[in-house]
C-alpha cells in the first residue's frame, strides 16, 4: 500500500513528508524535527529534478535522506548552540547571580557554617569562622550554599 501511495504521489512524497515533519515540530518539544524535515524537502527538490532517472530508486532516495538528515541535524545543532545566548545568563541560577554581593552575617559561621540574608532570602553559607554582624562577600555558589569571605 505504501509503495502504491509513493508511486502515485511521485516526487511530491518527500514534500509531504518534509512538511509533515515541520508541522510536527510545532507540536513536540525540542528543536530537531525541523532539520529532518528540511532534509526531506531537499530530497523532494532532487526528486523533482531526477524522478525519471534510472538510478533514482526509492533505496537511493532513502539513503540520501538519511545522510542529509544526520548532516542537517549536526549542522543545525552547531548553529543553535553557537547562537544560544540570553540577556539573563544567571536565569535559574540564583545562587550564581549572587557572587560578588555583600551581606551581614545573621548567624555566626561556626564549624564552617552560618547564615546571611540577601534581599528577601536567608542563605546558608560556608567559610571561615566569623561572629554575627561581620560583613562578608559572596565568592562562590555551590547549589543552595554560598561561600563567603570577610571584607
Amino acid at each position: 500500500m505504501l509503495t502504491r501511495v509513493v508511486a502515485e504521489l511521485g516526487p511530491w512524497t518527500w514534500w509531504i513528508v518534509g512538511l509533515a515533519l515541520l508541522a510536527a515540530e510545532m507540536m513536540v518539544p525540542g528543536f530537531f524535527l525541523v532539520w529532518i524535515g528540511l532534509a526531506a524537502l531537499a530530497v523532494g527538490i532532487l526528486s523533482l529534478l531526477l524522478w525519471n532517472a534510472a538510478f533514482w530508486i526509492w533505496e537511493t532516495q532513502l539513503i540520501l535522506f538519511a545522510i542529509l538528515a544526520v548532516a542537517a541535524t549536526f549542522l543545525g545543532r552547531r548553529l543553535t548552540l553557537r547562537h544560544d545566548t540570553t540577556d539573563e545568563p544567571f536565569l535559574n541560577q540564583r545562587g550564581a547571580s549572587l557572587v560578588g554581593r555583600t551581606a551581614t552575617l545573621l548567624e555566626p559561621i561556626a564549624e564552617g557554617r552560618g547564615r546571611i540574608r540577601i534581599d528577601d532570602t536567608i542563605w546558608r553559607v560556608t567559610g571561615p569562622n566569623l561572629p554575627v554582624g561581620t560583613q562578608v562577600k559572596v565568592v562562590a555558589s555551590n547549589g543552595r550554599d554560598l561561600t563567603v569571605e570577610p571584607l
